[in-house]
Parts: C-alpha cells; structure tokens; sequence
C-alpha cells in the first residue's frame, strides 16, 4: 500500500531536533504497525501536490497551526484537492486540520469550539450502533485515547456523514463520509513526550487549569497504535470492495 502523506505545516523548529518533524512522526507510527505501508509526503503548504492521484492508493493528512477557514492560497488549493479526491473515489483520513477540512470542502462547518482548547489525553465513546457495523475497527470496544491539540472542530458534518464516535466536548471526533473518506479529531502520530513539549512551548496560549489538566493526562496510555490499524483496514477495505 502506498499512502501519501499531505503535510499542512511543519514541527516548530525548537521541538525538530528532539521529536522529528511530520515525517518522521507518520514513519514511526506505520513503522510500528504495519511496515509495508509505503509512505510518499507532499507538502502541500508548499504547493507540492502528486502529478497523478493514482501516485498513492490513498492520502492522509497532518495537522496544521492554521485554520481551515483562513483566506491563504495554499489552503482553498487544499480544499479543491480534497474536493476532487472526493468526486475520484479515492481513500482520503483527515487528521486534525484535515479533518475540519474534510467537513469545509463536503458542505460541513468547521469553527472555533465554545469548548476552547482540546489539549493533551482525550477519551471518546463509539456511537456503537454505526461503529459495529464496521468491520474494519478491530479489536475496538467502547471508546478510544488518543492525544488532540485543537482549538476548532466541526460543528456541522457534511452530507452522507456517519459520526463513529464522539464526546461530550467533541462531538464529531471520528467521521467516515461516503464510502472514502474517514475523520479523526486526534493526532495517532504524536507521542506523549512530543505533547508534553508542545504544551509546554505554548503554554501562554492555554488557561492554566487546562494546561495542568492536560500535562497530567499524557500519564494514561493512548490508541494511536490501534487508530493507525484501523486507518489501514478502512483502505484496504475499500480497495478490495
């Protein structure tokens, strides 16, 4: 399988030398999982964008410190990227900023959460009555962990939406649209110590309760690994289908 990697920003350079950048981060992560998954990157922040859509068998997304609704070129090029994979029928998982934009390009709305900031360790529930008609979640039983870092989410789904699982402060926090497009609000790339680090380089961005919250919630243990294997099974499964 090759999956192709849309990178929407980078790493901030003081964390780069310790934690790597997105790269390096998604490597790790199908590295642990499943390593015959081909990774090709393309940074989309840049302009860079596949000669051919059938380069990949499917795309995924990084997160992004911009927002999906900022008026920047590079972002409405993204939105008709996404847009198009869409219409072709191809695999796309939008993780964080991708997510929101899957939501932005389908008819959906993504903004600012009345919530505040998402940050560090965060649990969400299945809605159990889609999520078990899915064969590709495996393994899967009431919830999953999994480290978010988002000051905005989706506050309307686009048509044909099916909400897989969600919380009380994030109500869509893993989507599929259509049969080819999957959303999940956390990061599976990110580790705990990156978090961590993150948290506390922004720190003056946070309250101060949420912040201490968050630190100590990197203490439990999160489903990035299994989140990256259902990811492969709901690509595979539309492959073979």
């Amino acid at each position: 399988m090759i999956l192709g990697v849309l990178l929407c920003d980078d790493v901030r350079p003081e964390l780069q030398a310790k934690h790597g950048n997105y790269p390096a981060m998604f490597s790790n992560l199908f590295g642990q999982v499943d390593p015959s998954v081909i990774l090709n990157f393309y940074r989309v922040i840049d302009g860079q964008y596949p000669m051919a859509l059938d380069e990949c068998d499917a795309y995924i997304s990084s997160g992004s410190k911009f927002s999906v609704n900022d008026e920047v070129k590079w972002i409405s090029v993204f939105e008709a990227f996404i847009h198009q994979l869409y219409q072709q029928h191809i695999p796309f998982i939008g993780v964080c900023f991708g997510h929101q934009m899957i939501a932005r390009a389908l008819g959906g709305e993504a903004c600012p959460s009345a919530n505040g900031w998402g940050i560090g360790v965060a649990d969400v529930k299945f809605n159990l009555e889609e999520a078990n008609q899915h064969s590709w979640l495996t393994g899967s039983n009431s919830g999953y962990s999994l480290i978010v870092s988002h000051q905005e989410q989706i506050a309307e789904p686009p048509p044909n939406t099916i909400t897989l699982a969600g919380s009380e402060f994030c109500p869509y926090a893993m989507i599929q649209v259509g049969t080819h497009f999957l959303g999940v609000q956390g990061h599976p790339e990110f580790t705990p110590e990156y978090s961590h680090d993150l948290i506390r380089l922004r720190r003056d961005n946070y309250p101060e309760e949420t912040a201490e919250i968050a630190l100590a919630s990197l203490e439990q243990p999160t489903d990035s690994c299994s989140v990256a294997q259902w990811i492969i099974n709901f690509i595979k499964l539309y492959q073979f289908h």
